[in-house]
């Protein structure tokens, strides 16, 4: 009978990727009866995943999360194993040899496409990779986005859409302060855009951003909000899913909408304009962004169940800057079985397979269920993956050599330089002491040899 499970023989879990989703599921498990030792991976040296590289550098609060993690990361059953690419430095096959169960939590590292001509032209970028430069991911610093055009298009209405729009809006006085990074700040110290465009396929009571990120467009120091009061007349339909009462999301997006909509036109350096029943259907240019041709949409079906069509009317919009938001996908990691058109791990209950078929690997979060929601709704899923996992524990079969310091043995002879927890607590404080001459909380290294550089 196996011990597995027990103090003498923990049930060892690697974690692969270490964002919000990898950190809850390793607090459900460590938290557990059962006996678990968790080692988490990331490609990176740093842990946290979007909360460090993806939360926009003006909203410290949220990022405030990561003194959870750190108590998590302080269990004396957990490891970090930072600066180790699952997939290339260490094989999944390979980390099967030495784990009892496998668990991704990857999240979705790419951008979905809008699938229309012109999408690549130089000029049109995916939010993702402005996103990743301004907050300094070590693979985007050398990104270059044409801020000399007077005209910035942002295709989508979702919160990664509201952080670009109000980064471009900003002034550097309302950024110097923050955590972003210096190649973005004095980047944008430079930016020529002066109209901002956010636009989506469907109405304002169907709006994905969120009360407090529509608010503060409206409190921005130098840039005016607008909105077409033409905009804000609804449907039968959509008239209906407003008045809903447990449909408050919508309710205050379209009281703050309403008041733009009211407003007197103030003299701002920039505008904002926040537009709707609009798709992309061409881009424009010769050899770059020069326009962008829009389809006005209408709106069918049920309420809550409407969708957008479009009507064959179509404007062309000048613009020299394009940012595309139109969702997220996760990037298939040799060895584990991948959907192609979700852009997922398949997995029933977070066990990956079309029916859970691969056992011993399991998924939570954005790869196990797509991009959705914030950063708390990642909690309850990666809880719910671990009871599953636990759930599974008499029917894992044991892994073949169970031990870390033979992972770290195996890094070690492919030249790989592996992070540990208190590796990144070094490379936090250097961040912090760089900062304290900027007035900035931190002044993040870039790349990976100066983080690197720190340890040695």
């Amino acid at each position: 009978m196996s011990d597995l499970g027990s103090v003498s023989r923990p049930v060892r879990v690697a974690i692969v990727g270490s964002g919000p989703s990898g950190f809850y599921a390793a607090e459900a498990l460590l938290k557990s009866q059962t006996v678990v030792a968790v080692d988490m991976f990331d490609r990176l040296p740093t842990p946290f995943g979007l909360v460090r590289l993806g939360v926009a550098p003006d909203h410290p609060k949220i990022k405030s999360v990561t003194r959870v993690f750190e108590k998590i990361a302080a269990h004396e059953r957990f490891a970090f194993l930072g600066n180790v690419h699952i997939g290339k430095d260490i094989t999944v096959e390979e980390l099967r040899r030495h784990y009892d169960s496998l668990l991704f939590t990857c999240g979705a590292e790419t951008d979905r496409r809008l699938g229309i001509p012109g999408e690549d032209l130089p000029g049109s970028y995916t939010a993702t990779e402005f996103v990743a430069w301004y907050n300094g991911h070590p693979d985007y610093r050398n990104r270059k986005f044409d801020l000399s055009h007077e005209v910035a298009v942002v295709i989508g209405q979702g919160n990664v859409a509201m952080d670009v729009t109000r980064i471009l809006a900003k002034t550097v006085d309302e950024l110097k302060s923050t955590d972003i990074a210096q190649h973005a700040l004095d980047a944008l110290a430079e930016s020529k855009v002066k109209e901002i465009y956010l636009i989506g396929r469907r109405g304002p009571v169907q709006a994905a951003f969120t009360q407090p990120e529509i608010k503060e467009i409206g409190e921005l120091a130098d840039c005016d909000p607008l909105v077409s009061p033409a905009d804000l007349v609804l449907n039968a339909a959509s008239q209906i899913e407003l008045e809903n009462p447990d449909n408050q999301h919508s309710q205050k997006n379209f009281a703050i909408l309403k008041d733009f909509a009211e407003r007197t036109v103030r003299p701002r350096h920039r505008r904002y304009h926040v537009c709707f029943y609009k798709s992309p259907v061409e881009i424009r240019g010769a050899g770059k962004v020069e326009s962008v041709v829009l389809e006005k949409n209408e709106l069918s079906g049920e309420p809550f169940k409407q969708s957008a069509h479009g009507t064959g009317v179509k404007e062309e919009m000048a613009c020299g800057l394009i940012f595309r938001s139109v969702g997220y996908r996760g990037i298939a990691i040799p060895g584990v079985p991948f959907d192609e058109k979700r852009g997922v791990f398949p997995n029933t209950n977070g066990r990956i397979g079309a029916d859970g078929a691969a056992p011993g690997m399991y998924a939570a979060g954005w790869i196990k269920r797509g991009p959705s929601g914030v950063i708390g709704t990642n909690k309850p899923d990666s809880q719910a993956t671990a009871e599953t996992l636990l759930s599974d524990v008499p029917r894992l079969t044991p892994c073949e050599i169970p031990s870390t310091q033979a992972v770290l043995d195996l890094a070690k002879s492919r030249g790989v330089r592996v992070v540990s927890f208190v590796d990144w607590q070094k490379i936090d404080a250097a961040e912090i002491e760089r900062g304290k001459a900027k007035g900035k909380p931190r002044e993040k290294f870039v790349t990976k040899e100066e983080m690197l550089a720190v340890l040695d």
